[in-house]
């Protein structure tokens, strides 16, 4: 019976750190084109982030593993800094959904209201609010070696865990009614960036949410279901490598084959491509 555990801890180890690096390989690849070479419109800023988001935790998370696997001890700091990224993911497609959703529902107010850089600034402050609160309990609870404090604990782990839910709730409820509304109540084309906020969505519902239930029950978890965080890091890395994969399939043209920057400019961007020579014109907002 050890020797199948050990098996599957080493099956699964490996096969997250291939997903890992596949991951890391797709959002770099974004990030390249994105960030540089196509001009972003303010939907495409939110994915230029989402991006960011997702190689930062698959590199925190790659690089932790290995360390980890080195030294043959594990330590709950790297989990904390790892989460961080993956909350700001979180919070990233949240927002992304909800705005895509509004701007849907509403087009005219949203159009005519919604102030320029309003995707940069968004960004900008959920990237600085949002480690607070994932370290904050982190380190209540012990995280991130300090001493833990059960009351302080329990009291901010609890409100970590209604706002992850609040989140996950948006990202996929947002999606859900994206999707109801371009099927059965509206005339319109499908917006541009409606295949990835869908496809977003049941990523995170699929893949996502199995970690953030890890993050809340890890003490439970470890204890009682040791097969479940190695299975929740697997889907997790699944969820932050897959949706690169979703931006090339919504754009590219079944039988026609294209470079890698044209099937992004024409899901992703806004306008013509920039040239090599310079950045795209919203690059300086973010």
């Amino acid at each position: 019976m050890f020797g199948l555990w050990r098996t599957f801890t080493s099956v699964v180890f490996y096969l997250t750190l291939a997903v890992g690096l596949g991951g890391l390989v797709a959002n770099g690849l974004v990030l390249w084109h994105l960030g540089l070479h196509i001009r972003k419109g303010p939907f495409s800023v939110y994915v230029l982030h989402l991006a960011a988001a997702d190689f930062l935790f698959l590199c925190c998370h790659v690089v932790f593993a290995i360390v980890q696997a080195a030294l043959g001890s594990q330590d709950t700091l790297y989990f904390a800094v790892t989460f961080v990224a993956f909350a700001v993911g979180l919070w990233l497609l949240a927002a992304f959904s909800l705005d895509l959703c509004l701007s849907e529902l509403f087009p005219s107010c949203h159009q005519r209201h919604r102030p320029r850089h309003t995707s940069a600034v968004v960004c900008g402050l959920l990237w600085a609010l949002s480690p607070a609160g994932v370290l904050l309990p982190a380190h209540a609870c012990g995280l991130l070696r300090a001493r833990a404090r059960p009351l302080a604990c329990l009291r901010h782990h609890a409100a970590a865990i209604a706002w992850l839910g609040a989140l996950a709730c948006t990202a996929c409820g947002a999606g859900l009614v994206l999707f109801v509304w371009g099927a059965c109540c509206s005339a319109r084309p499908r917006p541009k960036f409606y295949s990835a906020v869908l496809g977003s969505a049941l990523l995170l519902l699929v893949c996502g949410l199995p970690f953030i239930l890890y993050w809340s029950l890890r003490p439970l978890l470890d204890l009682l279901l040791p097969v479940f965080p190695p299975l929740a890091t697997l889907l997790a890395c699944v969820h932050a490598s897959s949706k690169p994969l979703i931006y090339f399939t919504a754009g590219r043209q079944p039988g026609k084959r294209e470079p890698l920057r044209a099937v992004l400019q024409r899901a992703l961007g806004d306008g013509a491509p920039q040239g090599a020579g310079g950045l795209s014109l919203a690059m300086h907002a973010i």
